[in-house]
């Protein structure tokens, strides 16, 4: 399939009833919308595995599903990191952004570096785009040791004073997920979540509040107690 034949699949699968409610789930677009749902996006992304070039033109097309579909298809090996930084600097809104995040960048040889740049980023879904990737980094890269993820924490903390909502929500989804890779981070995250929790300004307070209850919950510990029993030495 090209790029027409893909535009042309999407249209025909396209709800009118999704495309109308994106925006009870904060989702805002200039772009077209189709209204197809992610599930039938990964379908489609089975049957068109690795495509580089189709993404591109993807995400060019002017739609908005095919641009997530690019972030699906994506070979994150033949990703630059000049592309990275273009699309980062059209992201709308936090599907898009999280999308990207989630099932290609985080894969790239460029993520670490892109998500201490993105982290410093004045641009909301930019700023936003740093933090989900540090999450997405904490969730995927299993070989990572710890040493990679507590200067992350540095960023973290400062990106919490940020008011802005999907800035403050991304900061918190990176301090919980790299609070749970184990317990020698999740004693780290608690300590800045502890920080944060005793702020005056209201975003860090949230923050540090938020990833408090599932950092220090009794089933958290428990479950990185176990983790850490169950590696061979």
């Amino acid at each position: 399939m090209d790029k027409n034949d893909v535009l042309r699949w999407l249209e025909q699968r396209g709800s009118r009833r999704i495309a109308e409610g994106m925006g009870r789930y904060g989702i805002q677009t200039e772009l077209k919308v189709f209204g197809v749902a992610m599930g039938t996006l990964l379908s489609l992304r089975k049957q068109l595995g690795r495509d580089h070039a189709l993404a591109v033109a993807l995400w060019k097309s002017g739609c908005y599903e095919a641009r997530l579909l690019a972030t699906l298809v994506d070979d994150p090996q033949r990703v630059t990191r000049q592309q990275m930084n273009s699309w980062a600097a059209s992201f709308e809104n936090w599907a898009d952004c999280d999308t990207a995040c989630f099932h290609l960048f985080d894969r790239t040889p460029f993520a670490w570096d892109q998500a201490r740049q993105w982290a410093k980023a004045p641009r909301e879904f930019v700023k936003r785009a740093g933090f989900v990737l540090m999450a997405c980094l904490a969730l995927h890269d299993k070989d990572a040791p710890d040493s990679k993820f507590l200067p992350l924490l540095t960023l973290i903390e400062r990106g919490a004073n940020d008011e802005r909502n999907f800035v403050k929500k991304g900061v918190n989804w990176a301090l919980r997920s790299i609070g749970r890779r184990g317990l020698h981070l999740n004693e780290a995250a608690r300590l800045v979540a502890r920080r944060l929790a005793k702020s005056k300004a209201e975003a860090p307070r949230w923050i540090g509040r938020d990833a408090l209850r599932e950092l220090a919950s009794p089933k958290v510990r428990a479950s990185l107690r176990k983790k850490k029993n169950n590696e061979k030495p």
